[in-house]
C-alpha cells in the first residue's frame, strides 16, 4: 500500500482520525467488518488479466530480456516476478489494488496459501532491494529507477496485450517448482531444512 501517494490523502486522513477516536469506537466498527469466508486464494480473488501480464514480463522471452534491460540486471523469472509485484506495490496507483490478493503471488504464503514461501526467490528479491537502497543512498538510483521503470512497464503489457492467466495452471506450477526454490511453509518440520519460527496461534480481538 503507497501511503505515501498524493491521492492517498483520504487514507492518510482516515487513519489519523481513527488513532485519535477511543479505542472502544474503532473495535466497536470492527465487529461489524465482514470478510470472505475462505482463508485460501481463488481464481475469484484474483485480477487474472493484471496477473497475467506479470506472468508474461517474467516469462515470455522478449518481454522478460526488456524487463531485465530496466533493472539493468541478470534477474530469473521467478525473482523477476516477485520484483514486478512489488514495483506495483511501491509505484502502482493506488486504483490498481482492488484485489490485494494478486500479491500473494509474489512471495507465496507461510500456510502454503497460495504456495509455499520459496526461501530462495525471497533472499533474492530481497538482496535486490537491499543493494538498490544502499547505492541509492550514494547518488546511484539506477536499480531504484529501474523499480519504477517496471512498474510502469507491466501496467503497459497489461493495457495493450491483456493476457490473462490461467489460475490453476499458476498454482500447479508454484507447487512444481517449490522445491528448486526451497518451498517452506509453518507446516515443514524436517530437520536441518530452512523453516519458520513457531508462532503461537493468533488470537481473536472480540
Amino acid at each position: 500500500m503507497n501511503l505515501v501517494d498524493a491521492q492517498a490523502k483520504p487514507a492518510q486522513t482516515a487513519m489519523l482520525d481513527i488513532a485519535r477516536d477511543h479505542p472502544e469506537k474503532t473495535l466497536a466498527a470492527t465487529r461489524h467488518l465482514r470478510m470472505p469466508a475462505h482463508h485460501d486464494v481463488r481464481a475469484a480473488n484474483v485480477d487474472l488479466k493484471r496477473l497475467g501480464a506479470v506472468l508474461a514480463v517474467a516469462y515470455e522471452r522478449d518481454l522478460h530480456d526488456f524487463a531485465e534491460l530496466l533493472l539493468l540486471e541478470k534477474l530469473g523469472p521467478r525473482t523477476l516476478q516477485s520484483l514486478a509485484l512489488v514495483a506495483e506495490v511501491v509505484h502502482g496507483a493506488p486504483s490498481r489494488f482492488n484485489d490485494p490478493a494478486r500479491f500473494s503471488f509474489a512471495l507465496g504464503g507461510k500456510d502454503r496459501h497460495p504456495f509455499p514461501v520459496p526461501l530462495k526467490t525471497y533472499d533474492e528479491s530481497l538482496n535486490f532491494l537491499r543493494t538498490s537502497l544502499d547505492q541509492a543512498k550514494v547518488g546511484d538510483r539506477e536499480k531504484l529507477d529501474g523499480i519504477r521503470r517496471l512498474a510502469r512497464f507491466v501496467h503497459t503489457v497489461a493495457a495493450k496485450r491483456k493476457p490473462e492467466a490461467d489460475f490453476d495452471a499458476v498454482i500447479a506450477h508454484e507447487n512444481a517448482i517449490s522445491r528448486s526454490l526451497e518451498g517452506r511453509s509453518v507446516f515443514d518440520r524436517k530437520p536441518g531444512k530452512r523453516t519458520f519460527i513457531d508462532r503461537p496461534r493468533q488470537r481473536t480481538l472480540f
